[in-house]
């Protein structure tokens, strides 16, 4: 599988996309929370408030430090997201194209995963305030399904409210799917990581990706 130009950096830091506090912890928007949070525990890394950083940081130890990478969860809210990334980029000199970005999506069903290399940004808030700081599209993301609420006037309410129990469960099972994908994420092993991720649960009819 060839990948596009630029992406085939091992990745040094993994963004996990959500809104802070109690009241937001189990709502939809916040699935890309929930796979880091997972991830760290698989890991047994601890995420610490970072005030320099806006955001929960972990770190991941390599065998030499430019091979460490980094657990982010901004703590600015979703749509000031880019405040956090920009600032932890910028610290450790991290390239755009080294960052996966973990997100909840529309546009899939809940269970369905994606990984994918720049293109659009679906209308996340999230990834946009990330891309206005860093100028680029082009950096890794990991596209968590939570499904449509069939009604674009009622996405807001829908991302910000907890998921059904079907759905939740579907979501989880997504995380569990993806969790054993990590060796391969993290040598920058993208073209077997695509394979393992790229797949939907039997049934589903997710929309086609146009970006």
């Amino acid at each position: 599988m060839t990948l596009p130009e630029g992406a085939g950096s091992k990745p040094r830091l993994i963004v996990g996309l959500g809104n802070p506090g109690a009241e937001y912890a189990k709502t939809r928007h916040n699935a890309g929370f929930w796979f880091c949070e997972r991830l760290a525990r698989l890991l047994d890394v601890v995420l610490a408030r970072e005030s320099r950083f806006h955001g929960l940081v972990g770190q991941v130890r390599g065998q030499a430090r430019s091979e460490d990478i980094w657990l982010l969860l901004p703590q600015t809210f979703m749509n000031r997201s880019g405040q956090a990334v920009q600032a932890l980029l910028h610290f450790y000199r991290i390239e755009p194209q080294e960052m996966l970005v973990v997100h909840d999506d529309l546009d899939l069903q809940p269970g369905s995963l994606r990984l994918k290399f720049g293109g659009g940004l679906g209308g996340h808030n999230g990834l946009k305030d990330i891309t206005a700081h860093l100028g680029t599209q082009d950096y890794w993301r990991l596209r968590l399904g939570i499904g449509h609420p069939g009604d674009r006037n009622e996405v807001v309410n829908y991302v910000l409210q907890r998921p059904l129990k079907e759905e939740g469960e579907a979501i989880d099972a997504a995380i569990e799917r993806a969790l054993p994908v990590w060796p391969w994420l993290a040598r920058g092993d993208w073209s077997s990581a695509l394979l393992k991720l790229n797949t939907k649960p039997v049934g589903s009819s997710d929309k086609e990706e146009k970006t």
